[in-house]
This record gives C-alpha cells, sequence and structure tokens, in this order.
C-alpha cells in the first residue's frame, strides 16, 4: 500500500474509533440498554431457534415456501458463524465497552476473551444472511427482515458492543454466507429438478 493509502486507512479508522466511542459513550441510558437488549435477538441461540420455527411451522401450516425458507435460513447462519468465527479467531480487537475504559487495541491476535472479539459483529452477520434467506421463500418477509436488520445493525455500536467496522464486515459476510448458500440450493433444485417457488 501506498504512504497515501496508509494515511488515508490511518484516518478511516481512526474516525471510525471516534465515531463508535462517541455513540458508545451512552449506552449506559435506559434506550441504549433496550435497544442493546432487543440487538440479542440476533444472538446464535435465537437464530437458530427462529429458522427452526420457520420450518416447523411450515411442516405444520403445509407451508413449503416456509419450510423451504426455513431450511435456508438455518443454512445461511450456520455459513455465517463459521465464517465470522473463524475471522474473530484471526483478531483481537477490543469492544468499545472495554475500549472507552482500558483503551483500544486491534491486531492479529488468537483471543477467546469476548471483550477482545469485537472484529467482526457476529450478531450483524447472522441477521443479514437469515434475513436475505428468508425474504428470498417467504412471501412479505422482505421489508420487516431488512428493517429487522437494519435495527440489529445499528443497535451495536451504541450498545458498545460493536465498531461500525464491525458491522460493516459482518453484514458483508452475512451477504455473502447467505449467497453462497443460495447458489448450493439453487444447484440442488437444478440437480433433483425441485421445484424452489410456489409463484
Amino acid at each position: 500500500m501506498s504512504k497515501k493509502g496508509k494515511k488515508a486507512a490511518r484516518k478511516l479508522a481512526k474516525a471510525d474509533r471516534k465515531t463508535t466511542h462517541d455513540i458508545a459513550a451512552h449506552r449506559d441510558t435506559v434506550p441504549a440498554r433496550i435497544a442493546g437488549l432487543f440487538g440479542e435477538l440476533a444472538d446464535q441461540p435465537q437464530l437458530i431457534t427462529a429458522s427452526i420455527g420457520t420450518i416447523a411451522a411450515g411442516l405444520i401450516v403445509r407451508r413449503p415456501d416456509l419450510v423451504r425458507g426455513g431450511a435456508r435460513m438455518l443454512a445461511a447462519h450456520l455459513v455465517a458463524t463459521a465464517a465470522k468465527t473463524a475471522i474473530k479467531r484471526s483478531f483481537d480487537r477490543t469492544r468499545p465497552a472495554k475500549a472507552l475504559r482500558d483503551g483500544h487495541r486491534f491486531r492479529a491476535g488468537d483471543s477467546t476473551d469476548h471483550e477482545l472479539n469485537s472484529f467482526p459483529s457476529g450478531h450483524t452477520a447472522g441477521a443479514v444472511a437469515v434475513a436475505r434467506a428468508a425474504s428470498r421463500e417467504i412471501d412479505g418477509a422482505a421489508a420487516p427482515a431488512a428493517l429487522g436488520v437494519g435495527a440489529i445493525a445499528a443497535i451495536q455500536p451504541v450498545a458498545g458492543n460493536h465498531y461500525l467496522s464491525d458491522v460493516i464486515v459482518g453484514g458483508a459476510i452475512g451477504w455473502i454466507a447467505e449467497a453462497l448458500v443460495d447458489l448450493a440450493f439453487d444447484r440442488i433444485v437444478s440437480a433433483t429438478g425441485t421445484i424452489s417457488s410456489d409463484r
């Protein structure tokens, strides 16, 4: 990278830290705490439960779109989780809430300390993957899923859980993971001759 590129990258990283720290400074207010609780809807157990629940609901009410949507949601979540976990194991980054007390650190590393696993945002990765998967098959899911993902992503810096850059990278991971799952599902459909949509 050129000197100019390195300088621009440093400025961007500094802006990322400052903006997130300014936002996270209000994390102990009642609205921020409530938002943080809402953000936990995108934790791994909750997303897995939602995916399996969608499959179960589809089987009970005999809606193939729900069954397919739930299967896509679960597969996309698992791929996104695997990808974000591999990246988290390669970097140590202090979460904003801790950085405000003890200083920021971001470097290659393999710490398993939750407070040093800010990068990338797993909640955002999972939420994006699941929302995109649901919107492919389930009628009417696209708009609420997009709103939910936007809220989950916005909450992460507010709660002091993640930097803006963590959220952006997490979103990209979720997007790519779901695209890979979609490609795999399309190939399975093509190979088996199964119809992938009721529409």
